[in-house]
């Protein structure tokens, strides 16, 4: 027998709980009024009461829209999956649906994963006119947070840094590869370490000053000349195009950026690591089917990245 405390119960509105979670989704108390088809008006309503409820402000106004709050965050995690088991319990099905359902799944990963998955991604989707896929930009540092935060749903980064309220899984294992233009740079490949070092760099690194060829070369007691440096790895991919220098990136991305822009991937002339890219969740999330089917479509999509 469940034990319910009633008294308590009547003090909300349980429908409350469906725009709040509306406005976590949406960020925007116009898009969420939009979203469950009310005005903007009784949106706007919805919200005070969520604050007199939870005696918070819940969402603050920002340029865009609102922003939660710390208690907002916290209690998103709590009140997600419940929504989902009511929802389940309700309408008699605990399944999702992807042909039928509407929903908008979004990806936290970097340019490189970004470059390799959501091709295959939106390829696997492309029968599903109710699905919507986004991908924020985030790096295994800055995963667990948007996660905690709300603002994604599943991660994908290397090694992602995350705690005890996360959960991972190994997707595939990635290494790294050089890229040039052929029409600039007349090299011979495999690329020979003197080459190597004798040619011009383009740099991918987020502090625009040095990368793990970096350390491995100063290792060797090497430098190499660095002309230029970017924080994307297709801003990089890109410059190639007029740029006569060598970039080396991510396995992954190389093999897509040389066949969508006529370059040669080759390999580095010096040892370097491989890593495992995993994806990542809040472990709230870990029995919701809607979450399930996400992961599943992922996992497929890094069979071709393995």
């Amino acid at each position: 027998m469940i034990d319910i405390y009633e008294t308590e119960f009547r003090k909300a509105d349980l429908n409350l709980l469906v725009v709040f979670a509306a406005l976590m989704r949406e960020r925007s108390v116009t898009r969420a009024a939009a979203a469950l088809h009310l005005s903007q008006g009784a949106a706007s309503a919805a919200l005070g009461r969520l604050r007199r409820l939870f005696d918070d402000e819940l969402f603050t106004r920002t340029r865009s829209g609102v922003e939660p709050t710390p208690r907002a965050v916290e209690l998103a995690r709590r009140i997600g999956p419940a929504l989902g088991l009511i929802h389940g319990a309700v309408t008699d099905r605990d399944q999702f649906d992807a042909a039928t359902a509407r929903r908008t799944f979004t990806l936290g990963m970097s340019d490189d994963l970004e470059a390799a998955l959501l091709p295959r991604l939106l390829a696997a989707t492309v029968g599903l006119p109710g699905i919507r896929l986004a991908v924020r930009q985030a790096n295994r540092n800055t995963v667990a947070d948007l996660l905690d935060r709300g603002e994604v749903d599943l991660g994908v980064a290397a090694a992602p840094a995350h705690g005890t309220d996360h959960r991972t899984r190994d997707l595939f294992t990635s290494g790294y590869t050089c890229l040039f233009n052929p029409r600039l740079l007349s090299l011979r490949t495999p690329i020979g370490l003197d080459d190597y070092l004798a040619h011009p760099h383009l740099l991918i690194s987020y502090d625009g000053r040095r990368g793990i060829v970096d350390d491995l070369l100063e290792a060797r007691g090497l430098d190499r000349r660095v002309v230029a440096s970017t924080t994307h790895f297709a801003g990089a991919a890109l410059h190639l195009g007029t740029v006569p220098a060598l970039v080396t990136l991510p396995t992954h991305a190389a093999t897509v950026y040389a066949d969508a822009l006529g370059l040669t991937a080759a390999a580095p002339p010096l040892p370097m690591p491989q890593y495992t890219v995993s994806s990542i969740w809040h472990a709230t999330a870990t029995d919701d089917p809607a979450h399930l089917w996400l992961r599943r479509l992922v996992d497929e999509a890094t069979t071709g990245a393995r």
